[in-house]
């Protein structure tokens, strides 16, 4: 019988549904101590369907085809070029409660682009709304480590629309340089429709927070915004 110090709320009332053809009710419910109307409050609960349960299957074939190398954020992008509503953050939640993790890097090797304040930060203009209609309206940009071969990692900056899940500019650099940010924002604005006023989103990595980025961005009028 399973233990009622190590099992779940779920696993104690199926133990105890699956228990009751040999053992009394009450007798289950005192070896696990839980009131009466508690065990049926939890075996309601354990028999409702997971309105997540065809997300949490393409998060784990997406997880699986990238060899265990993508995180929430670009499982997120896949998710937007599929027609997935869902937003980063709820992304984010479930492949933790699927005990999913970039497994690929050690975090000796794992690139971390956040190093506090260095620069200026821009405020979140988004708030978790990833609703965007039209192309370039959002765009969203971030740093991913690679694998270029065996024993050779590289880093890639890809800028990526909001509104179709297309990645409509990118570079890659051995090193998450500032050249490598500029080297893909030049080859954005080669693309911006005329007349187009973007906001690029983004996280609060060093590079984004230098005077050199957010002076880019004003001068071809895209408005900063950065998430945590």
């Amino acid at each position: 019988m399973t233990s009622p110090k190590t099992a779940t709320r779920r696993e104690q009332a199926l133990a105890i549904q699956g228990l009751r053809a040999k053992y009394p009710l009450s007798k289950l419910l005192t070896y696990f101590g839980i009131p009466r109307s508690t065990f049926y409050e939890r075996l309601k609960a354990s028999q409702r369907i997971d309105k997540y349960r065809q997300v949490k299957q393409e998060i784990a074939k997406q997880f699986i085809r990238s060899k265990e190398t993508y995180g929430y954020r670009r499982i997120w992008y896949c998710f937007m070029k599929q027609g997935f509503t869902y937003c980063q953050e709820t992304v984010r939640r479930l492949m933790t409660s699927m005990g999913l993790k970039v497994t690929l890097y050690s975090s000796k090797s794992h690139y971390h682009s956040y190093r506090g304040h260095v620069g200026k930060t821009a405020p979140n203009y988004l708030h978790q709304q990833f609703n965007a209609r039209k192309a370039y309206q959002v765009l969203h940009t971030d740093i991913t480590q690679i694998s270029i071969s065996e024993n050779v990692k590289g880093d890639l900056s890809p800028d990526i629309d909001e509104a179709s899940g297309a990645v409509v500019a990118y570079a890659t650099s051995t090193h998450p340089n500032m050249n490598l940010i500029t080297t893909m924002l030049v080859s954005l604005f080669k693309k911006l429709p005329q007349g187009s006023s973007p906001i690029m989103h983004s996280d609060q990595g060093w590079q984004y927070q230098q005077w050199q980025y957010r002076g880019l961005l004003c001068q071809y009028g895209i408005t900063q915004s950065m998430g945590v």
